[in-house]
Formats: C-alpha cells, sequence, structure tokens
C-alpha cells in the first residue's frame, strides 16, 4: 500500500491551512438554539408607550454567516378598541429588519434569516428587539397608557 508522505513545505502547508480556513468560513455551521416561546398571551413581554422600547436583548459573537431569527407578536384590544403597532430589529444599533403589528387582536408570525457577515469581525454584536404603539386606545389597559404590543422571539439560530 502506497504511503503519503506529508509536505514539509512550510509554505505550502500554510496555503493549505488557508484553504481549509476559508472553507469554514464560506461553509460556517449550525447552531441551535431550542426554540422555547410562549403559548398562552399573558406570556409575552408588551409595550404601551408610541416611541420605540426594547424588549428582547441579548449580545452575540457573530462566528457565522447568518442569523436565523422568529417572532410572534401581537396587537391588543382595551374596551373593544383594537391596538396596532411596530416592531424592529437592531444589530449593533442599526434597525436591520423591521414590520408591522396589524391591530386584529390576532397572533402574527414573522421570520428571516439576516446577514452577519459585516459583523464577522466584532467580538461582541448587540441584538435588540423593540416595539411601540402606532394605533388603538390611548387610555386603559395593562399599565394604563392604552393598548399594548406584544412580542417574544420564537428562536435565534445561528446558521
Amino acid at each position: 500500500m502506497a504511503q503519503r508522505v506529508p509536505s514539509t513545505d512550510l509554505l505550502s502547508r500554510i496555503a493549505a491551512l488557508e484553504q481549509q480556513m476559508a472553507a469554514q468560513e464560506r461553509k460556517g455551521w449550525e447552531r441551535d438554539e431550542l426554540p422555547l416561546y410562549p403559548t398562552a398571551y399573558t406570556a409575552l413581554a408588551f409595550n404601551d408607550t408610541t416611541s420605540f422600547s426594547t424588549l428582547w436583548e441579548g449580545v452575540m459573537t457573530p462566528r457565522t454567516a447568518s442569523l436565523s431569527i422568529g417572532l410572534t407578536t401581537v396587537g391588543d384590544q382595551v374596551s373593544g378598541t383594537n391596538t396596532g403597532g411596530a416592531w424592529q430589529v437592531l444589530l449593533g444599533g442599526a434597525v436591520v429588519w423591521s414590520g408591522t403589528v396589524a391591530p386584529t387582536y390576532t397572533i402574527q408570525y414573522a421570520s428571516t434569516v439576516l446577514d452577519l457577515t459585516p459583523y464577522r469581525g466584532l467580538s461582541s454584536l448587540l441584538v435588540e428587539i423593540q416595539t411601540r404603539r402606532t394605533s388603538g386606545a390611548t387610555t386603559g389597559g395593562r399599565g394604563g397608557a392604552g393598548g399594548s404590543i406584544g412580542l417574544s422571539p420564537r428562536y435565534l439560530r445561528l446558521l
């Protein structure tokens, strides 16, 4: 059986390692988090202000090429008045994804894959999810300031 003798040339060994590293960076790897989410309306985090407020945040090291994210949102109903709103996801303080919460008092789901390549060189990246109320009741409700927008992440998955 033929035996392979490894190259002793340092430059060719470095070139081979660089090719392997580049292939690994292009491929990435999937790290899956356990996708837990509330099953009851009262388990969501709520915001009743008209300016964006952070309901969820976390710090991560962007070691993969993308972040798959899923959200659950719901408007509110106060004294028969439905409340709608907006949400946004920020990476490092910049809005990278946003949407609306329809004033229909029904649960809505949103999902996307965010590109992390601009952030790959960072050792830490702040991820924030914010909501605000844009329509509906302005008094009463949970905190007395009107209808609330509920939001919870369903999953965050590094791909």
